[in-house]
């Protein structure tokens, strides 16, 4: 068997190699010639998988290592019998600590303290349920909306989209791209959606560049009406909008979900279905290809300090968001071309990023509220 890997595929040769002769190559470069002897694709999301890419070879199995499928055209696969599938969750925690990571970054730039604001979640799936615990767990009032999940939940705890958009003090976007009805997503937040908020909002979308319009976006921003606003996602991609950065308190080259365990999680969960549909037993050591915590302990003293002041330090050790934000405003020279290569550069170089689960923090001195509250956002704490 023959599988043609994307290379942005973490550990995916060392995955796949175990079921078959596998072949990594650049993920914008896999051409229909390529397929043309291979009975597996396995993607991420800079590769288009459609008729173009796929007719007339023999592949019967697609895998793509992300949560998201807009570059999947699923229903010309499933007409040509054509198996495949995604990996939903699998960076879902790692953009919700992106979001702590930015919220506590803000806090520290303008003093905007983050209890007891009111944060809106429009999108609660897999990654908005996650940033809805964190965001409790900093003691945040959260307003959930997700009309689909309210639907077929008997859940009452779900907004309308004008109430959490009138009541809000933070909007952060954690939704999929929807093009159909009944709950379209594209351009989501357009003019209408931006004159809705309380003037002062602070605005994240972390979840896809066209959900959002950015000229309404911009807008926004001069009006006032968003007072920061912080983005991992862009419309259109690779080739970012240099006057959109520029507005953005915080921005990155869309890898709110690139920790390591969030881009492992997709290829683990691509190896599975392959040898699951192929009848290969799976004898991939998943364990020994992880690399060590570059932290895996950190030590910090708490006395006198506020709570917030805390978690900030402690996430900046393990995740230091503003490196992201540093980088993309490097990679945006004028020229559209090199500004793509250089967006799909970071994306590709993008360093190794734990998630908070691989450290443990000795919080000295540290209330018992505080100690939770580093537990709560996937820390593990030492009780000596």
């Amino acid at each position: 068997m023959k599988i043609v890997c994307a290379e942005t595929v973490l550990l995916g040769h060392d995955a796949l190699s175990h079921a078959g002769k596998t072949v990594v190559l650049p993920d914008r470069e896999i051409t229909r010639n390529d397929l043309l002897d291979a009975d597996a694709l396995i993607v991420r999301s800079k590769t288009k998988v459609n008729r173009a890419l796929l007719e007339g070879t023999p592949v019967k199995f697609v895998g793509t290592a992300t949560a998201g499928t807009d570059h999947i055209d699923a229903a010309w696969l499933e007409a040509r019998g054509i198996y495949w599938c995604a990996a939903p969750g699998c960076n879902a925690n790692s953009v919700s600590e992106y979001v702590v990571a930015a919220l506590l970054v803000l806090r520290a730039r303008h003093g905007l303290d983050l209890a007891g604001k009111t944060i809106g979640v429009v999108g609660c799936g897999n990654v908005g349920s996650r940033v809805v615990k964190k965001c409790e767990a900093l003691g945040m009032n959260v307003l959930r909306n997700d009309p689909p999940l309210a639907a077929s939940s008997t859940d009452p705890d779900f907004y309308s989209l004008e109430t959490v958009l009138a009541t809000a003090d933070i909007v952060t976007l954690h939704l999929p791209l929807v093009k159909e009805r009944p709950w379209p997503t594209d351009h989501l937040a357009d003019y209408r959606f931006f004159e809705q908020l309380k003037p002062g909002t602070i605005f994240i979308n972390a979840a896809r560049g066209s959900v959002c319009d950015y000229d309404a976006l911009l807008s926004a921003r001069q009006a006032g009406v968003v007072s920061h606003m912080v983005l991992d996602v862009w419309s259109p991609e690779p080739s970012f909008r240099i006057d959109v950065l520029k507005r953005a308190d915080l921005a990155s080259p869309h890898i709110a979900g690139h920790s390591y365990e969030g881009k492992l999680n997709g290829t683990i969960a691509c190896y599975n279905e392959l040898c699951n549909f192929f009848e290969i037993s799976k004898d991939w050591n998943i364990a020994a290809s992880l690399p060590a915590p570059e932290i895996p302990t950190l030590g910090i003293d708490c006395t006198g300090r506020e709570d917030e002041d805390v978690l900030h330090e402690i996430i900046k050790r393990i995740y230091d968001i503003e490196t992201d934000d540093r980088l993309i405003r490097d990679a945006a020279v004028h020229n559209e071309v090199d500004r793509a290569r250089n967006f799909d550069s970071l994306r590709k170089n993008y360093r190794t990023r734990r998630e908070f689960m691989n450290t443990e923090v000795d919080a000295q001195n540290a209330s018992a509220s505080l100690k939770q509250k580093i537990r709560a956002l996937g820390f593990v704490t030492s009780e000596a």
